[in-house]
């Protein structure tokens, strides 16, 4: 038991923690090294400032912070900051669709996933924050109603910090500020986002799609877009002039 939470096998494990199922659809977030503790205050610190300052219509985008405590190790007396986040149920990583579909997707299957990382970007922004690390493990996506949600906050700064710390193994995933330790801003999540799109999107992938996703992508923080909700109107120009009008394109992990 931690602090009234009954505990098994972890559910899942991150980057840096494990994570149990609760109940009542709630994870609880534990933390494999004390040292990591400053990552996890960041992530409580993240996502009560989206509850207060974000937009109710696009919360569900985030996870909610439902709890967080600090846990005494009985045998070494390392304390751990501890966080039980409230989930949706029948999320799948981004990590899991490419599995899924080893050659790529069709780019109206990718389409609605981005638009709805760019929401979750906007959110965030608006909110006087930057994720830090929009990877691949990190966006969850329902394939049945379209939804999406973005988790692990523990490397998110304010626009103009430094992202504390890199995932290992995704370094080629991250703009050139973030290895440089150089200030990170709105469009260091942009590029990131970028970059998991391309990475799902096959080899038929239309050039105008292609041409904006570099735009995207520039290596200077200054000559990418700032602006999530803008980029995402843009997007949706361009997906217009390609598919037509908006329709709701049925999508599985089984294909």
């Amino acid at each position: 038991m931690l602090h009234g939470y009954r505990c098994g096998r972890p559910a899942y494990s991150g980057d840096l923690a494990d994570l149990y199922d609760v109940g009542a659809d709630r994870l609880l977030k534990l933390p494999r090294d004390a040292a990591d503790n400053d990552l996890m205050v960041r992530e409580q610190h993240a996502l009560r400032t989206l509850a207060e300052r974000g937009d109710p219509r696009w919360l569900p985008y985030v996870p909610r912070l439902v709890d967080s405590f600090t846990h005494r190790d009985a045998d070494t007396g390392a304390e751990r900051r501890i966080t039980v986040l409230g989930t949706a149920t029948g999320l799948h990583s981004l990590v899991e669709v490419r599995r899924a579909y080893p050659d790529g997707l069709d780019g109206r299957d990718v389409a609605w996933m981005w638009r709805r990382l760019l929401v979750a970007l906007g959110l965030t922004h608006r909110a006087g924050l930057v994720h830090g690390a929009v990877l691949p493990s990190h966006v969850l996506i329902d394939p049945d109603a379209h939804g999406l949600v973005l988790v692990d906050w523990c490397f998110s700064t304010a626009p103009g910090g430094r992202v504390p710390a890199m995932v290992p193994d995704h370094d080629t995933w991250y703009p050139p500020e973030v290895p440089d330790r150089g200030p990170c801003g709105p469009g260091t999540d942009i590029f990131m986002a970028t970059r998991c799109m391309t990475w799902l999107l096959n080899r038929d992938a239309p050039r105008r799609l292609l041409d904006f996703a570099r735009g995207c992508r520039q290596r200077f923080l200054r000559a990418r877009p700032d602006d999530a909700w803008l980029l995402l109107r843009e997007l949706d120009e361009v997906l217009h002039r390609l598919y037509g009008p908006r329709t709701f394109r049925p999508f599985t992990l089984n294909p």
